[in-house]
């Protein structure tokens, strides 16, 4: 059973897919724009998942289940500075995207950093963590839901 208000724990949405998260989802989409980087590009922080994970060896954003009653933008915060040393307190939140498949939810949190220090992984989720620049991500093996909302998001939180 659930512990008290942890959303810890395996659902199936109305399209028929499982997903982690009773209560939900969101993840921390962290945006830097370097000096020099091309006019359109970013750099974004992406988490390697661990292979024991959902759509393990997958490149996604840090994330994971909400609790009860706790907002997106908390859950992506918390989430991110449980798998990573990211300074989270020092991002500022531009805007959200929320992907609904119908009785469950994944909150994208953007957020934009001042800069982009080195950022270990915390945990046993990920393998690494990176900045890699916006043109480059066709060529990882983005996870699936990550795949699907990028198209989405690409603009959210630009300068």
């Amino acid at each position: 059973m659930i512990a008290t208000g942890s959303g810890d724990g395996w659902v199936h949405c109305a399209q028929g897919h499982k997903h982690w998260g009773v209560f939900g989802a969101a993840g921390l989409l962290v945006r830097f724009r370097a000096d020099g980087d091309p006019p359109g590009v970013d750099r974004i922080l992406l988490q390697h998942r661990a292979a024991w994970s959902h759509h393990g060896g997958t490149w996604g954003i840090p994330g994971g289940a909400r609790d009860r009653g706790e907002s997106a933008p908390a859950t992506a915060l918390r989430e991110a500075g449980e798998e990573s040393t990211l300074d989270v307190g020092a991002v500022e939140i531009m805007d959200s995207y929320v992907d609904d498949h119908g009785g469950w939810t994944y909150t994208t949190v953007v957020v934009r950093a001042v800069e982009a220090p080195p950022v270990r992984v915390r945990g046993t989720e990920s393998i690494e963590l990176r900045w890699v620049r916006t043109d480059h991500l066709g060529g990882l093996e983005l996870h699936p839901g990550f795949a699907t909302t990028w198209p989405r998001v690409r603009r959210i939180g630009t300068l």
